[in-house]
């Protein structure tokens, strides 16, 4: 099929998570719907981050939730280390869930304000049985510590008394209580100031490195992304358009949807770059309920053709480390 390719995907043991031809759709009245993730491959490998980024309304969230079953997809299919998810038992289902962990993208209203951090954190623990009282509770100072709060301090308080960036943390500490092998990050730095951003990614790169965790980062800002990303897959309408090694997309993107996005990014010095083109998306997002025919970008692309009314483009290879 047209627009679905697979020969971006890889074949070693190393890779733990890998999607093929995921679609998640949802009734939109009558016999309308909504399809808002369409066909989408991809995987991921033990280490590596790969980043999903796209306008509001393209589908990112929905894909990260989909991919830990909530709500199950529509079709496709999930294999997280060797487990075909999507046709588990929901007993089956649950025992795997441990090692898949997610960071929502309100840290605020994601946390219990009934409870206090220390029990915030320690559910996961206490929900899975591990370990005595004792345990945990050393288990859940060590947990603080590891994402930058003194126990001494925070553990007794409650979310509400916290700003944005240390209920962040907090969300962090608690999704990584049962030391996941991924945690799907959705947007979790897009409610917080400019300055906490950087210290919550940098946060989410150390806890990678001493975890070996396989992240997938959800976001808008591609500054955000260039950070902390080792692949970048760009999402349009519910459509994987681009993907590739960080540096090369942000060296040489080559569809003209990522091409607007990257030029759209502020440069902090502009008398370095002063003929850098800012290329300009006209139009709305279309519905996602009646989406353009062929190619779904073809109704704000400036290189659109008559062909692209009729035929979806071929998700194909333009280099080893690069699909477009």
């Amino acid at each position: 099929m047209a627009g679905s390719g697979k020969a971006h995907l890889r074949n070693n043991e190393n890779v733990i998570l890998r999607v093929e031809d995921l679609t998640m759709e949802f009734p939109a009245g009558g016999k309308n719907f909504v399809r808002a993730v369409s066909g989408i491959s991809f995987d991921i490998e033990r280490g590596e981050t790969l980043a999903i980024v796209g306008e509001s309304g393209c589908g990112k969230s929905t894909l990260g939730k989909a991919i830990l079953q909530l709500p199950k997809p529509t079709s496709g299919s999930v294999n997280f280390q060797g487990q075909e998810l999507t046709s588990l038992s929901k007993d089956a289902l649950r025992d795997v869930r441990p090692a898949m962990q997610m960071i929502f993208q309100d840290p605020v209203s994601s946390l219990d304000p009934r409870l206090t951090v220390a029990k915030i954190v320690d559910e996961p623990l206490k929900i899975w049985e591990r370990g005595d009282e004792l345990w945990r509770s050393k288990k859940v100072d060590e947990l603080l510590n590891a994402v930058g709060l003194d126990p001494a301090l925070v553990r007794d308080r409650r979310s509400y008394e916290f700003s944005g960036g240390q209920c962040q943390r907090i969300s962090i500490a608690r999704s990584l209580a049962l030391e996941p092998l991924l945690l799907i990050c959705d947007e979790p730095v897009s409610a917080l100031d400019v300055s906490i951003q950087a210290q919550v990614v940098n946060l989410l790169m150390d806890l990678q490195k001493e975890m070996d965790l396989a992240l997938i980062f959800i976001a808008h800002d591609l500054s955000v992304v260039k950070h902390i990303s080792t692949k970048i897959m760009v999402l349009y309408l519910g459509n994987m358009v681009e993907l590739a090694n960080s540096n090369e997309i942000y060296q040489n993107p080559s569809h003209p949807y990522t091409q607007a996005l990257i030029s759209a990014v502020p440069i902090p010095d502009p008398s370095i770059e002063k003929n850098k083109k800012l290329i300009l998306i006209e139009g709305d997002l279309p519905s996602p309920i009646n989406p353009p025919s062929g190619c779904v970008f073809r109704t704000r692309c400036h290189k659109a053709q008559e062909i692209c009314s009729i035929e979806k483009p071929e998700f194909i290879e333009s280099s080893l480390s690069h699909s477009v």
